[in-house]
């Protein structure tokens, strides 16, 4: 599974699920679910959504599985 930090990082540069949808040319509800893990980003939108929240593809997503994944 697919697991990412697009929430924590949103909230933390203070953007609403809106405003980083406008960023990266999204709804607000496809961030939603790309928040809860119900929707896999293509690598488009996912390093689009790694350069609005200004880290890499690496800190933003990861897979269950690599486990470990330090904040």
């Amino acid at each position: 599974m697919l697991k990412n930090r697009v929430k924590e990082l949103r909230a933390r540069y203070g953007f609403t699920q809106s405003d980083l949808g406008k960023q990266v040319d999204v709804t607000r509800q496809t961030i939603a679910f790309i928040e809860k893990g119900e929707f896999s980003p293509s690598i488009t939108l996912a390093l689009k959504l790694a350069k609005a929240l200004q880290t890499n593809i690496n800190d933003l997503f990861w897979l269950e599985e690599d486990g470990g994944h330090e904040k």
